[in-house]
């Protein structure tokens, strides 16, 4: 596969899984996903930002070398899930002079689970830069959207931003940029919803932040490339604000149908006087859905 050029020497290395069905063993997925991964060349140095998802380590190998890349000289882990950095140990084996870059938590993470030795890992610290000659990255710490040990990579010189999980959306795509479309946002809502929302004052920090950055993209390591970073700064915003909308959520279990009934019955009574209800079977329904309707939802009423 050839890789797409988002900006001069800076290219998109992710791949789609159109077939993964659940995530996490527990999130549901619609579109399946995509595991992104950027490639970044330098006047000196070569860098990776975030890696691969181990069961695609393979293809993601084969597909460096299709494209002619024979050195990389530091592989940037946002995040130590392995869905990102999965691929670090064959990376190393591939590319023996090559250092991982991360912050200190990270670092305990990929000790851990992937056995990367300490002479293997540069640790940096929040705002720390690191040039790759005619290109630098600065690297953010950003704990709690969603791990502790997230960061975001800022290509300074580009002003494009790299956010791992944070921004972005189960989804799959043959145009690495978004359409900005209604199914981009349903994505991204319940990716927010089901990974994201627990850490809510911790999206707003970092919305704002990325926001004041003004960056010309936004990169994130699930879901498309927004060249219109607008679309998705608007919507976590409206989704992580203090203010919720009128609408009362309804979540049920009904043995015998009676607890049904009930519901119906004060669904039908609330939407009399203007105020929106939305009814969930937690037996039969995708709790993808139900997620959803807590961004939102002033009011639950459990049955």
């Amino acid at each position: 596969m050839k890789f797409k050029e988002i900006k001069k020497d800076i290219f998109y290395c992710g791949l789609n899984d159109y077939d993964r069905t659940i995530f996490d063993e527990l999130i549901p997925l619609e579109h399946g996903t995509s595991y992104n991964s950027y490639l970044v060349k330098g006047s000196d140095k070569v860098a990776l930002i975030d890696t691969m998802y181990p069961p695609k380590t393979d293809e993601y190998l084969k597909n460096l070398d299709e494209n002619n890349v024979d050195k990389v000289d530091y592989i940037i882990a946002n995040h130590g899930e392995q869905d990102h950095s999965g691929s670090i140990p064959a990376l190393l084996e591939k590319y023996p002079n090559a250092v991982v870059v991360t912050n200190a938590k990270c670092k305990e993470n990929i000790k851990e689970m992937l056995h990367v030795s300490d002479e293997k890992i540069k640790v940096i610290n929040d705002q720390e830069e690191l040039s790759l000659g005619n290109k630098t990255l600065r690297f953010i710490i950003a704990p709690g959207v969603h791990w502790p040990d997230t960061m975001f990579t800022y290509l300074v010189e580009d002003n494009l931003i790299c956010t791992c999980d944070f921004l972005g959306a189960h989804y799959t795509f043959e145009d690495i940029f978004a359409d900005d479309s209604k199914e981009l946002e349903h994505s991204a809502k319940r990716y927010y919803a089901e990974i994201m929302m627990p850490f809510r004052t911790m999206c707003k920090k970092y919305t704002k932040l990325v926001r004041d950055l003004n960056p010309e993209m936004i990169l994130p390591s699930h879901g498309p490339v927004y060249k219109n970073p607008k679309f998705i700064l608007d919507l976590y915003t409206d989704w992580a604000a203090d203010e919720g909308k009128n609408l009362v959520l309804m979540p049920y279990v009904s043995m015998y149908g009676s607890v049904e009934e009930m519901v119906d019955y004060l669904a039908d009574k609330l939407q009399a006087y203007g105020i929106k209800t939305e009814k969930f079977d937690i037996v039969t329904g995708d709790l993808g859905d139900l997620a959803m309707g807590l961004v939102d939802a002033t009011t639950i009423v459990l049955g």
